[in-house]
């Protein structure tokens, strides 16, 4: 066991693999470029990048855990109808993870008080929006009931680990972007397309996950 952690006897084994995990160094950008869009020029905006935070909120139901993932509702100004975690822009005075428990209080409806956050993932930039984004892994002891902001959030799915880690899952589609062939790999949740940088934070939680089975 690592030096420093004590687990409470109430914590499940899952989440103590991943904290013991977790204190250790993280895939990072080897694990994010395998869902990095190819061939594509995108300039980056010299302007400063814009701090945002993402949760992954992980909670056990029939032996197995899941973690929850929104669609953006269309009226919004960044990535609308995009499937994305819960997350959004740093505030004033707010670390980055209180910017992730706000962001999923208000988006979903889940209390701070009632996530526990077990670390933070490989920090990524986004140079189509200019976000910087902190990932952040939360648990819960069951499945939340959710309130969702329909302004922001169209609605909310689940994930199963074991769904990650499937091989099936990991996918490629070509489409033209600025008169370029790009290739973007994506994750393919029963139907629901999984792209850009969501699928490049769950890469990462993919790798780290593998690590701990």
């Amino acid at each position: 066991m690592k030096k420093g952690i004590i687990f409470n006897t109430m914590v499940p084994i899952f989440i103590q693999n991943l904290l013991l995990r977790m204190g250790n160094p993280l895939p990072g950008f080897s694990a994010q470029e395998k869902m990095k869009v190819k061939n594509s020029r995108i300039i980056k905006d010299n302007n400063a990048e814009i701090p945002s935070a993402v949760l992954i909120i992980l909670y056990p139901e029939n032996n197995d855990w899941y973690f929850l993932l929104t669609k953006r509702a269309k009226n919004l100004s960044h990535h609308k109808g995009q499937i994305s975690l819960p997350g959004g822009i740093q505030e004033n005075g707010e670390s980055y993870e209180q910017t992730a428990l706000r962001e999923a209080n208000e988006e979903i409806g889940i209390k701070d008080k009632d996530i526990q956050i077990i670390g933070k993932l490989t920090s990524i930039s986004v140079p189509v929006s200019n976000f910087k984004i902190f990932p952040f892994i939360g648990w819960v002891k069951k499945k939340p009931k959710m309130i969702v902001q329909e302004n922001e959030v169209e609605r909310v799915f689940s994930v199963s680990i074991n769904e990650l880690l499937n091989k099936k899952t990991l996918k490629e589609k070509s489409e033209v972007y600025l008169n370029r062939q790009i290739k973007i790999p994506y994750f393919d949740f029963g139907g629901e397309v999984v792209w850009g940088a969501t699928s490049m934070i769950l890469s990462e939680l993919r790798e780290i996950i593998k690590d701990i089975q």
